[in-house]
């Protein structure tokens, strides 16, 4: 394998990285996609409300962020998918777009082309929704988007008691208004999960023209001069080098940066300081880094034993303003069949909850290298809560998902508040959303379209600004993260990356 040529070196097979290989190889390309995880043969994968099991385990990037000063300097855990799949293969498949105004802003922000009116031809043709209305919906993509999956009982309580606590249902909020509370939308085929992989990649890893490396890890980008000519990776047998006529990064929005940092591409005062040569100065790279965060509402159910769900662990979310002046929703609230506790906590196995979050935050953060080998880790600080209209945010958010807890719709289970506990007044959260705030896993922005001063690649071609035969295409590029889960417009940015790429060589 070593020193082959093939036309495109594609790093990372996760949402991203599938979908551009699939329509690479449609287009009669020839291909490399690297992951440096397995093969998706761990049984936990199939069972989406088995996702859990997964944190921690060999599939798991298993990240934690620096301490985090406005969390009580705990250090969060970030899951990141490292296996076919990427993070697909791990997380709860909920089909998110977000909000019209979402890729507006990043429009009025310098990314010409990125509004809603332009992206929504892509979601359309990703999705197979047998429900919705056409104009907005697709029907006939190659990812199934399914809200006709088994439900759990408690979940249909959940629904009903958002709506008894005052919160419109909205039938379908992938329509470009999210605001309500709804089913959620998930990647699920015969109550399994099915994500970019099997959707886009798998139906034709078998074709001439595509080779799949699995248990390799991208160390860093070939450059010469102002081109990239290819990709330096290390797996099992040692370091080999792949070269392609283009490269492009889909391994997300912590290992694309870290890639090019390692190659040298970024802040050049910061590489110098560590011992890294310079190959092209760009300063954006790493910086804007934000992400969604949740904060637990937690009850025990003592009248009734909750059933095991059947296909999804949340299945019921909200999309709300944390306060009415909001133009809109900034959080997503998301109901869950099990106690999700997070590491400091403890507490009875028959609970349920139901998470507070924010989807629309103001706090930023970084990603950075800490030494110039190989294996000397990444630097994770998200900023999380260093801004106190997210803590305004999520505690209103917090507050509400009480509220939910308290209807009627739920009282035949028993709810008994485990977390923040009946002792803990609503003028009194903020202390324990510090204790509780854990990431969404939606990390974004460190390689961010644009026309500023940080903005790393092209809103009109995705290629790395002053560099050739390199582009990102992956939730990093994203200047502003949509208020709602990332995958979706994750792989909508492949699909339009792919027909970018295409417009170019063809």
């Amino acid at each position: 394998m070593a020193g082959q040529n093939f036309d495109f070196i594609v790093v990372g097979a996760g949402s991203s990285g599938n979908v551009i290989a699939r329509r690479l190889i449609d287009a009669g390309k020839t291909v490399a996609i690297i992951e440096a995880g397995p093969y998706d043969t761990n049984p936990d994968i199939t069972k989406v409300y088995d996702l859990g099991k997964l944190w921690h385990s060999e599939q798991d990037w298993d990240y934690r962020t620096l301490p985090q000063t406005h969390a009580n300097n705990r250090e969060l855990h970030i899951p990141r998918g490292k296996v076919m799949g990427g993070s697909h293969a791990l997380n709860a498949t909920i089909w998110v777009r977000g909000a019209k105004e979402d890729y507006d802003t990043w429009a009025y922000l310098g990314c010409d082309g990125w509004s809603w009116d332009e992206v929504l031809p892509a979601f359309k043709a990703i999705e197979n929704y047998p429900d919705g209305d056409p104009e907005t919906r697709g029907h006939d993509g190659l990812l199934d988007v399914r809200s006709d999956y088994e439900t759990n009982p408690l979940q249909d309580a959940m629904l009903e008691a958002g709506q008894q606590a005052g919160i419109p249902l909205n039938e379908d909020y992938n329509s470009g208004n999210p605001e309500g509370i709804g089913r959620i939308q998930a990647n699920v085929r015969d109550g399994n999960r099915f994500n970019t992989w099997h959707a886009y990649l798998k139906p034709v890893a078998d074709h001439d023209n595509l080779t799949i490396i699995t248990d390799a890890k991208v160390q860093r980008v070939i450059v010469d001069g102002d081109t990239v000519k290819g990709v330096e990776i290390r797996g099992e047998g040692g370091i080999d080098k792949l070269y392609a006529q283009e490269t492009i990064l889909c391994a997300g929005a912590l290992n694309s940066p870290e890639i090019l940092l390692r190659s040298g591409i970024g802040p050049a005062d910061e590489l110098e300081a560590l011992g890294v040569t310079v190959t092209h100065d760009l300063p954006g790279v790493g910086k804007n880094l934000h992400d969604h965060i949740l904060s637990p509402v937690i009850f025990e159910a003592t009248e009734k034993q909750i059933p095991a769900s059947p296909v999804l662990p949340a299945e019921v979310h909200v999309f709300t303003k944390s306060a009415p002046d909001k133009a809109v929703p900034d959080t997503q609230p998301l109901y869950f069949s099990v106690p999700m506790y997070n590491e400091d906590m403890e507490g009875p196995a028959n609970a349920f909850t139901l998470m507070g979050g924010l989807v629309r935050p103001a706090s930023r953060g970084e990603l950075t290298l800490t030494g110039p080998e190989d294996d000397d880790p990444i630097a994770l600080d998200v900023g999380v809560l260093s801004v106190q209209s997210d803590m305004d945010a999520l505690v209103a958010s917090v507050k509400e998902s009480r509220e939910v807890g308290r209807q009627e719709a739920l009282a035949e289970w028993g709810p008994v508040e485990i977390y923040p506990g009946a002792d803990v007044s609503d003028d009194d959260l903020e202390d324990y959303v510090r204790s509780s705030v854990v990431t969404y896993h939606h990390q974004v922005g460190t390689c961010k379209m644009g026309t500023d001063a940080l903005a790393v690649v092209s809103p009109h071609t995705l290629r790395v600004y002053g560099l050739q035969g390199l582009r990102v295409a992956d939730a990093s590029i994203m200047p502003l993260v949509p208020s709602g889960n990332t995958n979706a417009p994750t792989i909508m940015i492949a699909e339009r990356a792919a027909k970018f790429i295409l417009d170019d060589v063809n």
